[in-house]
């Protein structure tokens, strides 16, 4: 029975799906103008998350993730530069070597993640027909208007505006010190914006309203429509999508289509922040997950703090924290790698229950597991779980039982790292073990020690050395 927290009520709800055994998700993607940093990496953990647990519950997943690569311009109100027009310029490119440079390296921050793919990225720039189309709708029904620098949508003709952020929207009508602009009112947003000079900007296209190019929002409704139909499941995005983004992609599809509601759940996931506040481009303090390899840890490592805290908490972010994630994932890992196939556990089983037994997972723990994460995906609990798992003694069918699990996490529990010893390390412990048999055991705690230093430890076995990564 799995329960969502959904946005748009502020209530934790059974999911049925329109379709029985199906779901149809969009997920916001990446702006692709800079590299993404481990702010919105966090997003994708989520996203990632909920998808295999929708997996895990035998539901079939049609997962549409797009890609901007136009019309995000530098403020939300519809003013600035286009983000990516604004890089190419910076860095001396086209725009399409720009946009397909970040999202290879979007790309393979997720494939280290173990990121399950999405069934397909939908890019701005090949959808720019159906966002016309889209607009021409909301234009017959009587929703548009023309401006000097664009076609917006008037949001004064709904009722309903900014449900999914409960904007105060009086409140905003009164707010002094206000420039509208061409705009009629504050909330309104752009559909359609024109070139200021024509032939200027890499990326236009012409429009029945003129040489131009699609407004941010209207892309994520026209690509969500065409490859998920005019009513789906589920949405997901970070909190700063609700108030804008996600609000004016509601407004604009729910006039074109007349269903309501376009989005039967809203999920969103809450920032990752330093310890000294908010990470952003702007401000200079990000990082990125191959910085974070950079400073010797692991994307996975990485994985496993996120999943420590659940999806809707902020997660304040330190390396202090990462380390300590980084031991109890390794800690986990190396415990899990020495289970054996609870085979000690069946001695007493009669012949013919102990095969079949053995084959399977632990019934117990997988029922608890499935409650943790079918609670909208209350991955630290879930983890809490499998800890308690893997130090079970008694406990029966681990291994299956984890691999179970790992269906969610997608965390590499079962799998052994092929792990490259350095020639430096290899010396030490050849040292070691000359020290050994020479019975000079105080030289052999200092290179013990000399080798935990760059990150591996020692196991004396039989007549040599077991060497393992830290």
């Amino acid at each position: 029975m799995l329960k969502l927290y959904n946005t748009l009520t502020r209530k934790k709800e059974l999911f049925k799906p329109i379709r029985k055994n199906f779901v149809g998700m969009y997920g916001c993607g990446p702006t692709v103008y800079w590299y993404q940093h481990i702010g919105n990496i966090r997003r994708y953990v989520f996203e990632d998350i909920l998808k295999r647990i929708l997996l895990f519950n035998n539901y079939n997943v049609k997962h549409i993730i797009n890609v901007t690569d136009v019309g995000h311009l530098t403020s939300d109100a519809d003013e600035g530069e286009d983000k990516i027009e604004k890089a190419a310029k910076k860095e001396r490119k086209t725009a399409k070597e720009i946009s397909r440079h970040y999202f290879d390296a979007f790309k393979n921050d997720l494939t280290k993640l173990n990121f399950t793919m999405p069934d397909k990225w939908t890019w701005a720039t090949e959808y720019i027909g159906e966002q016309i189309e889209l607009v021409k709708k909301l234009e017959e029904k009587g929703y548009t208007y023309k401006t000097s620098d664009g076609i917006y949508f008037d949001t004064s003709k709904l009722k309903d505006y900014g449900k999914l952020a409960r904007l105060n929207i009086k409140g905003l009508k009164k707010a002094k010190r206000i420039k509208f602009g061409g705009k009629k009112n504050k909330t309104d947003f752009a559909l359609w914006k024109f070139s200021e000079k024509p032939g200027v900007r890499q990326q236009e296209w012409n429009s029945p309203w003129g040489v131009g190019f699609p407004g941010w929002h209207i892309e994520c409704s026209a690509m969500s429509i065409k490859e998920l139909g005019e009513q789906f499941d589920i949405h997901t995005g970070g909190i700063d999508h609700i108030p804008v983004h996600h609000t004016n992609e509601i407004a604009q599809s729910e006039s074109a289509t007349g269903k309501k509601p376009w989005v039967n759940y809203w999920l969103h996931s809450n920032h990752l922040i330093l310890e000294k506040g908010k990470m952003s481009k702007s401000s200079g303090d990000i990082l990125t997950l191959s910085e974070l390899e950079r400073k010797r840890f692991k994307p996975l490592e990485f994985k496993y703090l996120c999943l420590l805290t659940h999806y809707k908490k902020k997660l304040i972010f330190s390396e202090k924290k990462l380390s300590s994630a980084k031991n109890a994932y390794q800690r986990l890992k190396n415990i899990i790698l020495e289970l054996k196939e609870d085979k000690k556990h069946h001695r007493r089983t009669p012949k013919n229950f102990r095969k079949k037994f053995l084959q399977g997972a632990n019934k117990e723990y997988l029922k608890e597991f499935e409650t943790a994460i079918n609670d909208d995906l209350n991955t630290p609990r879930a983890l809490q779980v499998l800890w308690k798992l893997v130090r079970d003694e008694k406990a029966v069918g681990k291994i299956q039982t984890i691999k179970k699990m790992d269906e969610v996490f997608g965390l590499d529990l079962l799998k052994k790292e092929k792990i490259k010893i350095p020639d430096d390390v290899k010396k030490l412990v050849k040292e070691r073990e000359d020290a050994r048999k020479k019975r000079d055991f105080k030289k052999a705690d200092e290179l013990r020690n000399k080798i935990k230093k760059l990150g591996f430890s020692v196991e004396d076995v039989g007549g040599g050395s077991k060497i393992k990564k830290l």
